[in-house]
């Protein structure tokens, strides 16, 4: 079976990318076949694991605007066992020649379709926005949404306008859409803000908010200009425990046991 969670905030620099990477890593560390897809112009999600994307020969551009298999695009980090499907500059121009093409909200979906069953999870990276794009990552996101949310007060702001997007999503294109969980990232226990944050977030999303919290990590910040998640860069500092002890408790949400 094959879970699909798409990773959206439409602010940026809330750990969005750090928790597609980090997340998925954990999760094949711990036995699953896992993919993370790089739907962001920006790509990061592809840079942060270690792959030059100016140099790709493909990847979700091909698979969304050209119709071709994303089997084609997809890199194997043998050492990690992580799975990826990188984005590259050219994604950028998706968004506009996505508006006049039938079906656009569902290319990502149909493009997945095939992949089915080759993984245990797949993990799209959304962008910090709320377009086109994102609104693909939504309606592919089969098993939910994952939210991370920074914990300082501008990080609430923008997540009336993401629930209303999900809410319009689910009465327009994909009824079925559900937030899985939100993640809580770069907690500052020194603090009583990021504390209100936490207990403000739980409020908005009662029963929804991961119990695993990510501190803010100087180790966390740093893996990125490595090319690697932090269980390979930095495996004992909190950061790496953190997001282990997501993926834990995301597969046994899941009802999966770690092989």
């Amino acid at each position: 079976m094959t879970r699909i969670y798409t990773l959206v905030n439409q602010k940026g620099g809330v750990g969005k990318t750090t928790t597609s990477i980090n997340l998925g890593a954990y999760l094949a560390q711990l036995g699953q076949r896992v993919l993370v897809i790089d739907l962001d112009p920006q790509a990061n999600a592809t840079s942060c694991l270690g792959v030059d994307k100016l140099n790709v020969p493909g990847g979700t551009y091909e698979a969304l605007i050209n119709g071709a298999p994303a089997s084609s695009f997809i890199l194997l980090n043998e050492k990690l066992k992580l799975s990826l499907l990188p984005s590259s500059p050219a994604l950028a121009g998706a968004e506009v020649e996505l508006v006049d093409e039938l079906a656009r909200e569902t290319r990502l979906k149909k493009a997945l379709e095939p992949l089915r069953g080759r993984y245990d999870y797949i993990l799209i990276d959304c962008p910090p926005s709320l377009g086109l794009l994102t609104v693909n990552g939504l309606v592919a996101a089969r098993d939910g949404v994952i939210v991370p949310v920074q914990c300082e007060y501008l990080a609430l702001e923008g997540l009336g306008q993401l629930t209303n997007t999900i809410q319009r999503v689910r009465s327009a294109l994909f009824p079925e859409l559900r937030v899985r969980g939100v993640v809580l990232t770069m907690f500052d226990p020194r603090t009583n803000l990021s504390t209100d944050v936490v207990a403000e977030v739980n409020r908005h999303f009662p029963n929804q908010v991961f119990k695993s919290v990510v501190p803010r990590s100087v180790r966390l910040a740093e893996a990125p200009s490595y090319g690697l998640p932090i269980s390979a860069y930095a495996p004992g500092s909190v950061g790496a425990q953190a997001y282990e002890a997501l993926a834990k408790e995301l597969l046994k949400g899941d009802g999966v046991k770690p092989s």
